[in-house]
């Protein structure tokens, strides 16, 4: 059954977004017990969840790998920060600017690097993203404010509302008609455009221009013989990838008004693609859990220190407590990217469809049938990056 009209979709499409919607906006009840329903996180685990899935839009639906996506994270960052500081400190009219400065840019880079494919092609967007890490830390110090960061001054024009908003005492923070952008109402704004982005996703996915980009990923080259012309579509996604991480960058700022040319960095890029594998190439709702997962170990698993431990293993025998919190330490605090490599290597092996193969194993399982079964494991092999 189709529901009519411009967002007409499918009824398991519906239930899907429905189903996220909820799981979304109830972040800070669910996320309780670990821990983690803290303002700050959920607003990371909001952004960068926005940023997976449309890296995946151009990853998983074309197989193009790119290195370079920390490039539009860093001018969706900058070009919110400029506006704060020229016109309003709304957040619409800056995450406005940052998604289509970000087009802009993803354009550019898009046009020269799309005439390559393979690894030369995520070569150029390494080459292209640390060039721009380059530029924003040194060359461009006037716009970005080189290392230091560019940040709000009590000086700014503020044009806009200098001419609407009655002027307060020290720095203004970003808001939304009076709801400050940060704490709870904060998360709840990025949770908003995760939505939406989501949303937007489900369409792409299910139109025809979403099923041309999966017959780029197929064979490029057999569409290529038939006198197909592929460039635009991958450029299409290209440049769509790039808006979403924009909006990503633009809401960084929102939610903490600054902007740093350490988001531009290459380790930056390679985080987004562990997110996307991670949660599982190609699907809708994988690279969300992926970026979740790979933000949750950062904040959470990096914060375990030895005195956290030994209260944690407090029951055991001295001895045995000493040896147990000598080994877990290696895991936790500093040692924290030793467990998500270790879960990598794991998910990798043994589920190279990421996070959503074990989910559809596990419903497989219980829906018993071998029927499902077969048609996961059909669904594994499509979500596979392209070589």
């Amino acid at each position: 059954m189709n529901f009519q009209g411009i967002f007409s979709m499918s009824r398991k499409d519906l239930t899907t977004l429905v189903i996220f919607s909820i799981v979304v906006l109830a972040l800070p009840i669910w996320l309780q017990p670990f821990g983690a329903a803290y303002p700050d996180l959920m607003q990371k685990f909001a952004i960068f969840g926005i940023l997976a899935i449309g890296f995946n839009v151009l990853f998983g639906l074309t197989g193009y790998l790119s290195f370079g996506h920390a490039a539009f994270l860093g001018v969706g960052s900058y070009t919110a920060v400029w506006t704060f500081k020229l016109f309003s400190m709304n957040p619409i009219p800056a995450l406005l600017f940052a998604v289509i400065l970000s087009g802009l840019f993803a354009l550019l880079i898009g046009y020269v690097s799309l005439r390559r494919s393979g690894i030369y092609f995520s070569i150029l967007t390494l080459a292209f993203a640390q060039m721009s890490y380059n530029l924003a830390y040194s060359v461009l110090t006037p716009i970005t404010n080189g290392e230091t960061g560019l940040q709000l001054e009590a000086s700014d024009p503020r044009i806009l509302d200098s001419m609407f908003v009655s002027e307060q005492a020290g720095l203004p923070v970003s808001n939304f008609f009076g709801i400050e952008m940060s704490g709870i109402p904060g998360f709840y704004f990025c949770a908003i455009f995760l939505i939406l982005g989501f949303f937007i996703t489900q369409r792409i996915f299910a139109s025809p221009f979403g099923m041309m980009l999966r017959g780029i990923k197929s064979n490029q080259t057999r569409m290529n013989y038939t006198g197909f012309n592929t460039r635009p579509y991958t450029l299409t996604a290209f440049v769509i990838s790039g808006m979403y991480a924009g909006l990503a960058g633009g809401l960084m700022a929102v939610t903490d008004p600054l902007a740093g040319a350490e988001r531009m960095q290459w380790t930056a890029s390679g985080e987004i693609v562990l997110m996307t594998i991670l949660g599982g190439v190609g699907t809708l709702v994988g690279p969300v859990v992926g970026a979740w997962l790979i933000k949750y170990f950062e904040n959470i698993f990096s914060s375990f220190n030895e005195n956290v431990l030994h209260n944690l293993f407090a029951f055991m025998p001295d001895g045995l407590e000493n040896i147990v919190v000598e080994i877990t330490s290696m895991f936790v605090g500093e040692g924290w990217h030793l467990t998500l490599g270790l879960v990598f290597v794991l998910v990798v092996t043994f589920l190279p469809g990421g996070m959503m193969e074990g989910f559809r194993r596990i419903t497989s399982m219980f829906g018993g049938g071998g029927g499902d079964g077969k048609k996961a494991k059909s669904d594994d092999t499509q979500t596979q990056p392209a070589e």
